[in-house]
């Protein structure tokens, strides 16, 4: 469970993605490869989701494809069934999580209260997504919370753009955050896939950057 999650930090970014057409799947999953962004969470928003991973997980192994906006146990189930390799909640239900668990399917629940964090740590999970981050008070927020929290480290998501992105990143307990300004959803429709890869080598320079990491030759 654990190299699904560290692959996550060491990526630093996570693509929040809406799919309304699977066939638009593995042309996104390329494009991302393309910006050097090898994970992806593919949202549960739409009829296509469970597809949609299919499609990505059987064609590009290479892409760290998961499922987001999981509401419930069935859903969890239909995105391991397709091939998700973790799963992301908004918030905190310990019906998904302990089914998660239970299946040994990663899984990075939402919160926003440190009531939430506590219940996610007395299930044994220290990698939380913070959500909507910006509405919750953003950096100054996860900032306050790193001094009872210590342990733990968040994906913010909500209102992350390639403009905040590096004060996020500059958190000591930020492992990655979660984004879709490289890949809006009528950006997919429209089949703009250079456009996002484009974007996506943008948003991970940004990554680079703030973590000190070296150039990477395209």
């Amino acid at each position: 469970m654990a190299e699904a999650l560290e692959t996550l930090s060491r990526i630093g970014l996570v693509p929040v993605i809406t799919i309304d057409s699977p066939r638009n799947a593995v042309p996104l999953a390329e494009a991302l490869l393309d910006g050097g962004i090898g994970c992806a969470e593919v949202t549960f928003r739409t009829p296509s989701a469970g597809e949609a991973i299919h499609g990505i997980s059987s064609t590009c192994g290479e892409l760290l494809v998961g499922a987001g906006t999981v509401l419930t146990v069935e859903q969890a189930e239909q995105a391991e069934q397709a091939g998700a390799r973790y799963v992301v909640a908004p918030g905190f239900d310990p019906a998904v999580v302990d089914w998660c668990q239970a299946h040994n399917v990663p899984v990075i629940p939402g919160v926003a209260t440190p009531t939430e964090i506590s219940m996610a740590l007395a299930r044994g999970l220290d990698l939380l997504k913070f959500f909507p981050a910006e509405a919750m008070g953003g950096v100054p927020t996860l900032r306050a919370l790193s001094a009872p929290f210590a342990s733990v480290r968040f994906v913010p998501t909500g209102g992350i753009t390639a403009a905040n992105l590096p004060q996020y990143l500059a958190l000591p307990n930020v492992a990655a955050c979660g984004g879709s300004w490289m890949v809006k959803e009528s950006m997919i429709s429209a089949g703009k896939f250079t456009e996002i890869a484009r974007l996506s080598r943008q948003a991970r320079a940004i990554v680079r950057q703030v973590r000190g990491e070296p150039e990477v030759n395209p």
